[in-house]
């Protein structure tokens, strides 16, 4: 089956112009052309998840082309295609770390409020807080 650009770009939530400024730039190296219209088939959707999933962990364009390149080359760059994909692994489990206590936090701001709300007053929950930088100290206390 063929898709239009518009048609792509709804089911990836994308602007069809950032799927034309990924074409322009070599993001998307084997979409079909026919009259000049971008003319995308189902294979086509196995990169366009990978390109979607690297540009959500905010990937640099520059690194994305370096792999898109690399790709384009075939089996001779699979390593170099591999150590790519596992530094980037690594900076997604850094940033799920870090959203991890952020969300702590926002658990524990929560229960802060919540109580506080219930009582009118925050000086139910002030004793609570910790004056530690750390965010491990603050824990939702039991009552």
């Amino acid at each position: 089956m063929t898709y239009s650009i518009t048609e792509v770009a709804k089911m990836m939530k994308v602007k069809p112009s950032t799927l034309r400024y990924y074409d322009s730039i070599g993001l998307l190296p084997n979409i079909k052309k026919i009259s000049g219209r971008r003319v995308f088939e189902d294979k086509d959707f196995k990169w366009l998840r990978v390109l979607n999933c690297m540009k959500n962990i905010n990937m640099p364009l520059s690194k994305i082309k370096e792999y898109v390149a690399l790709a384009q080359k075939g089996d001779s760059t699979l390593k170099e295609r591999y150590d790519m994909i596992l530094k980037q692994k690594l900076e997604i489990e850094k940033e799920i770390k870090a959203l991890e206590k952020c969300y702590k936090e926002f658990e524990y701001k929560e229960w802060y409020y919540e109580t506080a709300i219930k009582a009118g007053t925050e000086k139910v929950v002030k004793n609570f807080s910790s004056a530690s930088p750390t965010l491990d100290i603050d824990k939702i206390p039991k009552i």
